[in-house]
């Protein structure tokens, strides 16, 4: 059989099982040999009764002293009882709905238990463990995901007879000569371990394996992406000295922006667009950055453009970038969907004629009607939360014109590499001078009341505040956004404005919140993490977030980031009653720290890569095995690869075609 051969053929599924393996996105054989098993069942090393954990998983290895009748519930569900012992104590376990399991077991042989312990200390129970006969168990067995109507043993028995499809065909694509310097075994090799290992020790190097190759295949498919898009530009810039920007700024330009312009003007003078990345903590002068490179579009007779995912923050650029540009003689145009049709077509017509030098704005920019009269530079703020069609249909606005896109959102060098591979990037890991750092607290629920009362105080002095809750409806141990609101509003911010904003409102209802809290109407705002990127209130001076637990490192710098934005000292209170050790690390990190880039690698590490952004829109595809926490060191070595086997033309040779196979496979999933 091919390992193409649809999964129905193999031996052992047929038609209506093919139906279940289809749920578990199992189409073909090759489908199945990557379905991986997700941890191990290690046979070797079970626990006695008397020393399981209560409350915890623990593998018993004991005998069957006794079967007991089984009793039906009013509702007909079958309950089985057994007794089993070990010599150190006996364990009573129940069985739910498995007479086959209960038929099965015999009196007086030995079986695994696998499952939860619960009970007292004097007795001990569990409720549907696995049961494994001794003599049928390996050392090692793997545990899959499963759906309903799959089997551990069903899916273990196919997986026997695809693996033998392996002698016919091989899943082997790499070069071998990439292979063997690199030391790693054969794909074939790895698979057969991954779902059949001995030991431990045989699923380490075979992890290794399947982890370099969907790495490499990811980083070759971000070479092509990038390859793709150095298509030639009209767009050749010259190169001017930029004292005159410099000096013309309200403050001085730290050397992190500084640096970050001079690789955009180098970009921009090749014949090949510019594709940057400005990453930097919220605060640290990205719009500097842009404005900058802005004014050098100008500075050679062609428009620039700013697109950003509100309007709230297109009001706020559009401002920023009149005050820093205007002076020096660039004409700013804004456009927005809440205009009137008069202003949009006032402002469309003078970016067709040329009389903007720059437009900033929402997703009217790249409506049909927006035209443009030389548009060479395209700036994209908050790239990840743009579709890619609508990126893409900004940039058909010009002729391959130059691209640049910042992110408030700092990252580790590692998973930005896999996020924005196709992308140059700069880092902005200065913050501008006279920022006052924000002041972090951690406290539990118990100070709830003189969290309260502090931030009042700052409310009285004219200042406005945050109040952060996870949930927009309730949830186990949180009130909703809107209950909590209600809450403080009657209670302890009687007398106080206070807002409500969430996910569920509609857009304009968002805007319309954001911008009365900009405007000082709204004293006390209580959001979900909406606000995560949002309008600069410099106003607002107290942060507090509540079950801060609940939240990942980086979305919690995000988050006091929102404060701090002015001149007034800011503080950011974390209150959670979740007060484990891992929780108080966590929250402790965050206290003693401002550089968002060394809170991203401490989140890494703690949650593993999750998902930054809080949406799939970046296209990173899932891993099936791959852990860029664990596994910096493969990436290194992937990264490596596949810059010398894209270098060397391998994709399009014969040999090749499996990899550039993978490689589009890739893509198509995660697009």
């Amino acid at each position: 059989m091919k390992l193409s051969d649809d999964i129905k053929y193999l031996k052992g599924v047929g038609p209506k099982r093919a139906e279940i393996f289809a749920k578990m996105d199992i189409h073909t054989i090759r489908d199945l040999l990557y379905h991986l098993p997700r941890s191990y069942i290690d046979f070797s090393s079970p626990v006695t009764i008397e020393d399981a954990t209560l409350d915890e998983q623990n593998l018993l290895k004991c005998r069957c002293s006794e079967k007991r009748s089984y009793q039906y519930t009013r509702r007909g569900m079958q309950i089985f009882q057994l007794m089993f012992t070990d010599g150190s104590d006996d364990i009573f376990v129940t069985l739910f709905n498995q007479g086959y399991l209960y038929d099965k077991i015999r009196v007086g042989e030995d079986y695994f238990l696998l499952g939860k312990v619960t009970g007292t200390l004097t007795e001990r129970v569990m409720n549907g463990p696995q049961i494994v006969e001794v003599l049928q168990a390996e050392k090692l067995r793997p545990v899959y995901p499963l759906t309903e109507g799959m089997t551990e043993n069903i899916l273990r028995n196919c997986m026997k007879n695809a693996l033998t499809c392996l002698d016919n065909e091989t899943c082997e694509v790499m070069p071998s000569e990439i292979i063997e310097r690199a030391g790693l075994m054969r794909t074939d090799d790895a698979l057969k371990y991954i779902h059949f290992p001995r030991t431990q020790s045989d699923v380490v190097p075979a992890r290794k394996r399947l982890a370099f190759d969907e790495l490499t295949t990811l980083q070759l498919g971000m070479l092509s992406l990038k390859d793709r898009n150095r298509t030639l530009t009209p767009y050749v810039m010259k190169s001017f000295p930029m004292d005159e920007f410099y000096r013309s700024l309200p403050f001085e330009p730290t050397g992190a922006q500084r640096r970050a312009i001079g690789e955009c003007i180098s970009d921009m003078a090749r014949n090949v667009p510019m594709n940057r990345l400005i990453m930097g903590d919220v605060g640290s002068g990205k719009t500097v950055v842009a404005a900058a490179c802005c004014y050098l579009s100008h500075l050679n007779g062609t428009q620039s453009c700013l697109m950003a995912p509100t309007e709230v923050l297109a009001d706020q650029h559009a401002e920023t970038l009149s005050r820093f540009l205007e002076p020096l003689g660039v004409k700013v145009a804004l456009l927005k969907g809440s205009m009137s049709t008069k202003d949009k077509n006032r402002v469309r017509k003078g970016l067709a004629s040329g009389e903007y030098s720059v437009a900033v704005g929402t997703h009217a920019l790249f409506q049909k009607a927006t035209e443009f009269s030389n548009l060479a530079l395209v700036i994209t703020d908050e790239q990840h939360r743009f579709g890619v069609n609508q990126r893409d249909a900004l940039a058909e606005k010009g002729v391959n014109p130059h691209r640049l896109v910042m992110s408030a959102t700092p990252i580790p060098r590692t998973l930005a590499l896999m996020i924005y591979g196709e992308l140059d990037i700069s880092t902005l890991n200065e913050m501008p001078k006279g920022r006052l750092k924000i002041e972090t607290y951690a406290v539990t629920g118990k100070l709830r009341t003189r969290a309260y009362n502090f931030t009042k105080k700052y409310l009285d002095e004219g200042r406005q505040a945050y109040i952060i809750c996870p949930a927009i409806d309730e949830e186990e141990g949180m009130q909703s956004v809107l209950e909590y609101a209600e809450r403080i509003r009657s209670a302890d911010f009687a007398g106080y404005t206070v807002g409500v904003l969430h996910g569920k409102m509609k857009p304009a209802e968002k805007e319309q919140v954001m911008t009365d809290f900009k405007d000082g109407k709204i004293q006390v705002l209580v959001s979900t993490t909406v606000v995560e990127v949002g309008v600069d209130v410099p106003n607002a001076a107290v942060m507090l977030i509540e079950n801060a637990d609940r939240f990942g490192l980086s979305q919690l710098h995000q988050l006091r980031g929102r404060v701090g934005r002015g001149e007034h000292q800011s503080y950011c209170i974390l209150i959670t009653d979740n007060v484990t050790e891992t929780s108080k690390k966590r929250l402790k990190a965050l206290s003693s720290t401002s550089d968002g880039f060394e809170i991203s690698e401490l989140d890494l590490q703690l949650r593993g890569p999750g998902d930054f952004f809080g949406n799939r829109q970046h296209g990173l595809p899932s891993f099936k095995i791959a852990d860029i926490a664990a596994d910096t060191d493969i990436l290194k070595l992937a990264r490596e690869s596949a810059e010398e086997i894209y270098a060397s033309g391998y994709l399009e040779m014969e040999e090749g075609k499996g990899l550039k196979a993978n490689v589009e496979k890739l893509w198509e999933e995660a697009n």
